[in-house]
């Protein structure tokens, strides 16, 4: 595995020195995660609500086709006729 830069290698040793201080077991999301599972949970929802507005105006009764209608009437005739 190459070496890492001077800059990452630094930034490790401060953000390792920094782990140490905090307390494994006190840690917590705190603020930003709230924020950020709040936004989330406002677009679930949001996206629930339009989803459940664009179901209700689905029509879901299938209306008949009059091409196949005349198709299947236009076949049903012609195969009735014996042929010869």
């Amino acid at each position: 595995m190459p070496d890492m830069s001077a800059s990452a290698s630094l930034a490790m040793t401060q953000l390792a020195t920094l782990a140490k201080e905090v307390d494994e077991d006190k840690v917590t999301p705190g603020v930003l995660g709230f924020i950020v599972f709040a936004v989330m949970a406002l677009a679930v929802w949001a996206l629930m609500k339009s989803m459940n507005r664009h179901m209700s105006r689905v029509d879901f009764t299938e209306s008949p086709d009059p091409k196949a209608e005349s198709a299947t009437s236009a076949d049903a005739s012609g195969a009735a006729k014996p042929q010869g």
